[in-house]
C-alpha cells in the first residue's frame, strides 16, 4: 500500500549563495536535528561550567536554555503534521 506524501513533506527548502545552491530535503527533520545538536551543546557547556564555582550561574542558565529547547522538540514534530495553506479563491465569493 503506497501512501502519498503531503506538500509539507515533499517541498524542499532551497537557499542560494552566489553560484551555489543548498537544497534542504525534509526540512522539519533537519530543524529537529539542529535543535537536538543545540540542546547537546547547551547541556555540555553547562556541565563544564559546573566544574568552576565562578561559572555555576552561567551553567544554570545554559541548563534552563537546554530544557526550554527540549520543549521545542515536540512542537517541531507536531508542526510537521500541520501545515497552513491558503485556500484558492472562488470566483462566486465577494
Amino acid at each position: 500500500m503506497s501512501r502519498k506524501k503531503s506538500n509539507a513533506d515533499t517541498r524542499d527548502l532551497t537557499l542560494h549563495f552566489n553560484h551555489d545552491m543548498l537544497v534542504v530535503h525534509r526540512r522539519y527533520e533537519v530543524i529537529s536535528i539542529i535543535n537536538d545538536i543545540l540542546i547537546g551543546i547547551w547541556f555540555l557547556a553547562g556541565s563544564i561550567c559546573f566544574f568552576y564555582s565562578s561559572l555555576m550561574m552561567i551553567g544554570t542558565w545554559l541548563f534552563v536554555i537546554g530544557s526550554a529547547q527540549m520543549l521545542i522538540r515536540p512542537v517541531i514534530r507536531l508542526s510537521r503534521h500541520f501545515h497552513l495553506q491558503r485556500m484558492p479563491q472562488s470566483s462566486g465569493d465577494f
